[in-house]
């Protein structure tokens, strides 16, 4: 693999099977009278989990759902370019490459399937064990995927020369391509983290025991020149990593603000967990968002909580503006947030689902956000801001 950069996008999947239960918690009534946004497409017939927009114009949306189906539409008026046929199971995973000249699709089974944009023609399918994530590499094409099998894969596109790189015999359940284009950081449902070398197929560092979490991996990032890695886990513990020595620079933990009342017997615990973290490009600051409506900004330089800012309910995912410290979190009552990181402020909110929100994505000028969701739409929202 080539030498290259490229921006973090700091997408995380949400993890399909987990919504399957939820009946629209958090969603109040007439939540669906007020839309703030300019387009929705309404084409899925089921909730839509996943949504990438086309790196190189931020024109073209790919958007999957639980209806098995996955469709590329313009962004601008939501328009249908084409339909990405063939899957027989939840849509799950979706990406353009980095130079937008394919698309990827993936179901909750293992069959992914690569398209030629422009030709609207599939290229490449293959099958896989039943899937956990899917990213292309930053500047060549190549796709990374894991499985639930330990496995993460890869592959030339369209070729389909492979590769694997085998963890431990649990689900590989996060995974993301570092910036040198020359390593990928994988984290596991038994707690460890692996960086693996793509070339050479071997693993560099290995966090386990005391280094890796309690429970399950949700969720892994890198900074912007790659140096630090931070993966967050259902044990709501955030591990700032160095990526050259694999050692743990720190860990964030969240502490309860309130003793929890004494469970009484039928009464479940209320579970918390790290959803979704990402690094700022601009200031030395990580945002952390939780399950209980957390949205923690962590200061890197000192190591310490700069501000907690409250949601109403549990963060899915969190993404930060290209440049700028501005924060956009989408959570289960289905809005959109912008956050100012330096005073923890709420910028703007922008509502228009009527369930939560499942996945979202900004593009590069931060003009515009388009969010997916358990009301069976994808909606683009325009988040131009007068003080810019």
């Amino acid at each position: 693999m080539e030498d290259v950069d490229f921006e973090d996008e700091g997408a995380e999947e949400p993890d399909a099977e987990a919504w399957e239960s939820e009946d629209d918690e958090g969603v109040e009534d007439g939540m669906e009278a007020q839309d703030d946004s300019e387009v929705t497409f309404s084409l899925h017939s089921a909730s839509v989990f996943c949504v990438s927009l086309d790196p190189k114009t931020n024109t073209l949306a790919v958007t999957g759902g639980e209806d098995d189906k996955a469709f590329v539409w313009r962004v601008s008026d939501g328009e249908l370019l084409f339909e990405c046929s063939g899957h027989k199971d939840s849509v799950t995973c979706a990406g353009f490459s980095h130079d937008s000249v394919f698309v990827a699709t993936g179901d909750m089974s293992g069959l992914i399937k690569v398209w030629r944009v422009e030709a609207k023609e599939e290229v490449w399918s293959f099958e896989v064990g039943d899937l956990e994530w899917m990213e292309w590499h930053p500047q060549a094409h190549v796709l990374l995927a894991g499985t639930a099998d330990g496995n993460t894969w890869m592959w030339k596109i369209p070729s389909g020369d492979c590769k694997t790189f085998q963890g431990p015999a649990c689900p590989a359940t996060c995974g993301r391509i570092l910036p040198d284009g020359k390593r990928a950081v994988v984290g596991y449902e038994d707690g460890t983290m692996r960086i693996w070398d793509l070339k050479q197929g071997t693993s560099l560092h290995v966090l386990k025991g005391q280094d890796g979490h309690q429970d399950p991996l949700t969720c892994v990032a890198s900074n912007q020149d790659g140096s630090l890695i931070m993966t967050g886990s259902v044990d709501c513990h955030a591990k700032l990593v160095n990526s050259a020595t694999g050692k743990v620079v720190c860990v964030f933990k969240m502490e309860s603000v309130t003793p929890k009342a004494p469970i009484s017997e039928g009464e479940e615990a209320e579970s918390n967990s790290v959803e979704s973290l990402g690094f700022c490009n601009v200031m030395p600051l990580a945002a952390v968002g939780y399950l209980d409506g957390t949205l923690a900004i962590y200061d890197l330089s000192t190591q310490s909580l700069r501000h907690k800012c409250q949601h109403e309910s549990g963060i899915v995912q969190l993404l930060w503006e290209e440049s700028s410290a501005v924060v956009y979190t989408c959570s289960l009552d289905g809005a959109v947030r912008l956050w100012d990181a330096r005073s923890g402020k709420m910028i703007s909110e922008y509502r228009g689902h009527s369930a939560e929100i499942l996945d979202f994505a900004v593009n590069k000028d931060a003009s515009i956000v388009v969010t997916t969701s358990g009301d069976h739409q994808a909606k683009v929202f325009c988040v131009q801001r007068p003080d810019r």
